[in-house]
């Protein structure tokens, strides 16, 4: 079996939106220092051009979750595979995922974050696809609104490849 991979979104459609949405960003946190939480992997792709893209002072962590395995479906299963290395008490916090789904991921650590007494906690994804949402987890900013397709690039994986396309694309898995 081959995967075939077709152009959703070019790279200069994500960095156009990318840029729309740290306008709003960085209008919304105006004279504010901004702390983002990246989900990795994936989402250190949109964390990289959109912090550079930002007009706020920034700061920046990293987290690590899983939920996915080698698979194209989420388990379900949500765990912390690397937390935080700095303290979120009284900060306004920016979580950046690459893609929200079944939305299980993003409301386990939003829930979890919540707990260690930001200042302000919102949510941020590339792409959304609420046709698969089965959590009622509200994000506030999106890039892209996508049907249910199983998409790669731009960080996203199928089985660890293709997260270094510079578009998003559909995969379609075909017989040979």
């Amino acid at each position: 079996m081959a995967e075939k991979v077709e152009v959703m979104y070019t790279s200069d459609q994500i960095a156009e939106r990318i840029k729309q949405m740290a306008d709003e960003i960085s209008a919304d946190y105006a004279g504010k220092t901004l702390h983002i939480i990246s989900v990795l992997k994936g989402g250190v792709f949109i964390t990289t051009e959109l912090a550079k893209a930002l007009t706020i002072p920034v700061t920046l962590d990293f987290m690590s979750v899983a939920s996915y395995g080698n698979g194209t479906v989420s388990s379900g299963d949500v765990r912390i595979m690397k937390d935080l290395d700095d303290s979120i008490v009284g900060r306004d916090v920016l979580v950046v995922e690459d893609i929200v789904d079944s939305g299980r991921t993003l409301k386990y650590l939003y829930d979890n974050l919540k707990t260690r007494m930001p200042e302000s906690l919102k949510l941020c994804t590339l792409l959304d696809k609420p046709d698969r949402r089965v959590t009622d987890i509200k994000v506030d900013y999106v890039g892209f609104e996508i049907p249910d397709e199983f998409v790669v690039g731009f960080g996203l994986d199928y089985a660890q490849k293709y997260r270094n396309l510079p578009y998003i694309g559909s995969v379609s898995v075909e017989e040979e």
